[in-house]
């Protein structure tokens, strides 16, 4: 990915303009982290770039903002322009940019210096901020004043504790008192731009260094938490959010919402119990497990154990229990039955024994 990148740089070089990679990329690659988020600048407008990279799909919808996405040979890069930034509205986007040609002062718009590091298209660093002597000393620094960049927007504050989870970095203490003195601003901002980074942060390795970090500053008011000491680790991001989000003020796909509820039931029951794990699955048991700390070991070997793992596996089908009732009056309750004596093991799962089971017990 970075020759791709490299070969955009030089396109725009060979079109006399300025172009760098800045941001994360760099910053990873100075930690040793692997890394597939290249973003770009340039002293290239928005149209002008589209006019370098004529024949390309060119996304021009947050030009506005000074930034495009170009799909260059099947990868995704998102360009952004040399600019100031004047007054931020509703404490997350700018009232207006002006472009300019000086990659300086550029930076100097920018959030944290660790995210102020460029690469030219010869692999040369620049760093006007002192990045690099933040990374060394793994700390979280605002470019210029905290207080100013958290005031300017609030979603500064989430982006801050993620990266000092992703990377396990403290926190500057001009950045601490920042947090502290803007954290009502997090009410601002939507519930869907926070939760994208929370779900990178609840995906790290080191995810509970953040939730500790939102109750060091408390932060769980102003991002409707509650029971963070209960907080666990799991497998999946969705564990932390079935713990801390109650009221489900988050927007989740059906797929996650159902997830969640369905955590929250098992999470009261006996994750061991054979029809538990058959009626809600292993990932769900195992995620509850997780945050009650059970031996998910024991919970993955019961669950290959089951005789049946769904309906479809119950040697009798709906036809041929019609076929011995004479209608379908009954069917919904005589396949519980049959899933329920079939995983406590008092049934065979066999046509034969199913059937006189039937016959026996509902005619």
């Amino acid at each position: 990915m970075l020759e791709i990148a490299i070969e955009i740089l030089k396109k725009l070089e060979d079109s006399n303009y300025k172009a760098y990679i800045v941001g994360g990329f760099v910053r990873d690659t100075i930690l040793k982290i692997k890394s597939n988020d290249i973003d770009i600048t340039t002293n290239a407008k928005p149209k002008e770039i589209k006019e370098v990279f004529s024949g390309y799909d060119v996304n021009l919808s947050a030009a506005i903002y000074g930034s495009v996405i170009l799909n260059y040979k099947n990868v995704k890069f998102e360009i952004t322009t040399f600019r100031k930034e004047t007054k931020y509205l509703d404490n997350r986007h700018p009232a207006e940019i002006e472009y300019i040609d000086d990659l300086y002062q550029d930076l100097l718009r920018r959030d944290f210096t660790i995210n102020t590091i460029c690469m030219t298209s010869e692999g040369e660093i620049i760093d006007f901020l002192k990045g690099q002597d933040d990374i060394k000393r793994h700390l979280i620094n605002c470019v210029g004043d905290a207080n100013k960049k958290m005031s300017e927007d609030a979603l500064r504050i989430i982006r801050a504790i993620r990266y000092a989870t992703k990377l396990d970095f403290n926190i500057s203490r001009d950045v601490e008192e920042a947090i502290r003195k803007n954290k009502k601003k997090i009410r601002t901002l939507s519930y869907n731009r926070i939760k994208e980074e929370l779900d990178k942060m609840f995906t790290c390795p080191n995810a509970l260094k953040g939730i500790e970090l939102i109750e060091k500053y408390k932060l769980a008011k102003e991002l409707g938490f509650s029971d963070l000491d209960k907080a666990k680790k799991t497998h999946s991001l969705i564990g932390i959010w079935a713990v801390v989000d109650k009221d489900l003020k988050y927007p989740y796909t059906n797929n996650e919402r159902t997830l969640i509820e369905n955590i929250r039931k098992v999470m009261e029951r006996d994750n061991l119990d054979p029809y538990v794990l058959y009626k809600y699955g292993l990932y769900v048991n195992q995620i509850a497990g997780e945050i009650k700390e059970l031996d998910t070991k024991k919970i993955t070997e019961v669950y290959n154990d089951l005789p049946i793992k769904s309906r479809r596996e119950i040697a009798i089908n709906a036809t041929e229990i019609i076929d011995i009732m004479g209608n379908d009056g009954m069917l919904t309750e005589i396949y519980h039955d049959l899933e329920k004596e079939i995983l406590l093991n008092n049934l065979e799962n066999k046509e034969e024994s199913l059937a006189k089971y039937i016959k026996d017990n509902y005619r």
